[in-house]
């Protein structure tokens, strides 16, 4: 029996079991050997495979975001309109079959954009080049799902279903849990809140469908089964994601009023170059990027070319070991202008953690 076969019979076992208190061992270990099931599509054994000629682009910029969605809903529009790159478009499915990519300065950023192939149900099962070009969005700091405004929303789980198969978290949080192996003891389960759905048997069923009897679980908020096994996987990517419903010219203004109300979603009209500033505002506060920019001793500061950094990565030495591996070795000190610090200039350590459009001179050791 192949993969796909054994996935199939999983999810129909899963379906049939009732949920309750006695099921919920059961249903974990079945979840669990779905997970691994689903890990064997993605990374086949014997590794290999990559993601195919013509699909990855080099990454270039501060940040990539990767266009997802099905066939003919305008990804190709509006990469074109948005970074000026020709990509071919045509009133016909498929015409993007490998990935398209451009670039866009926004706020002083270099953002790369990448034009996937459109996707098509069954993707993560392999139909189509759909784990290719998951495969790379997968590697994105953002993603936007293109959907056309005119076709049911259910276009829209589809894609989600296709993109949570394939190992990526849309617009979550990683779980807060912690999971550490040890070579005995036993399996021990901390919980500091109360926990609906996870006890220490359930627990002990999923870990044990992954051979591992000895471990150390805590669980810090109301856990689910899936958000365990995301865990003990650790092969999970959180990413953020723009629902962009694209051919907006088509629909009525009252339609318009509701569509806006959809949680992370800019409707747009890609051929017209309708919103567009709306989704690129959007795009940056999901980018969470962090502007500096240098000021060289005795000079004003360059205002022309920040150093952009990650929100989760803005400290001095960050900033350092951006512009040249070698600088934090001979950093002194760093004086710094702006709302990180309360004294302007302020002299700080490589540890300081610096703000949105700070100033920055580096003072190396003599």
């Amino acid at each position: 029996m192949g993969i796909l076969e054994r996935i199939a019979e999983i999810e129909n076992e899963m379906a049939r079991t009732q949920k309750n208190k006695a099921t919920m061992g059961h249903l974990g270990l079945l979840k669990a050997r779905l997970a691994k099931l689903k890990r064997e599509l993605i990374e086949p054994k014997g590794g290999g495979g990559g993601t195919g000629e013509g699909f990855d682009v080099a990454k270039t910029g501060d940040a990539r975001i990767g266009f997802v969605g099905f066939p003919s809903v305008g990804k190709s529009t509006l990469l074109t309109n948005l970074a000026g790159v020709y990509s071919e478009v045509a009133a016909y499915e498929f015409t993007t079959l490998t990935t398209v990519p451009g670039c866009i300065k926004y706020k002083g950023a270099k953002i790369q954009l990448l034009d996937l192939p459109g996707i098509i149900e069954g993707a993560k099962d392999g139909k189509g080049r759909g784990k290719q070009v998951i495969a790379v969005a997968r590697t994105c700091s953002l993603v936007f799902i293109v959907l056309d405004v005119l076709k049911p929303l259910q276009h829209k789980r589809i894609l989600e279903s296709e993109l949570e198969g394939f190992g990526l978290r849309l617009n979550k949080t990683p779980p807060n849990i912690t999971f550490k192996r040890k070579d005995k003891g036993g399996i021990n389960l901390t919980a500091t809140v109360a926990q609906s759905e996870l006890d220490i048997d359930t627990v002990k069923a999923i870990l044990g469908e992954y051979r591992i009897s000895n471990a150390d679980v805590t669980l810090r908020h109301d856990a689910t089964t899936e958000e365990l096994i995301d865990v003990i996987e650790g092969n999970r990517v959180y990413v953020p994601c723009i629902y962009v419903l694209n051919k907006i010219d088509q629909i009525s203004i009252e339609e318009l009023d509701i569509i806006y109300k959809i949680p992370h979603c800019v409707p747009i009209s890609a051929h017209h170059k309708w919103n567009f500033d709306d989704l690129l505002e959007k795009m940056w506060n999901y980018l969470r990027l962090v502007r500096l920019y240098t000021k060289p001793k005795g000079q004003l500061p360059d205002y022309t070319s920040p150093v952009v950094l990650k929100e989760e990565h803005q400290s001095v030495e960050d900033f350092c070991n951006k512009l040249h591996r070698n600088i934090i070795k001979e950093f002194k000190y760093a004086l710094v202008w702006g709302s990180s610090v309360k004294h302007q200039p302020q002299k700080v350590g490589k540890e300081h953690v610096l703000n949105d459009e700070d100033v920055i001179q580096i003072v190396k050791k003599k």
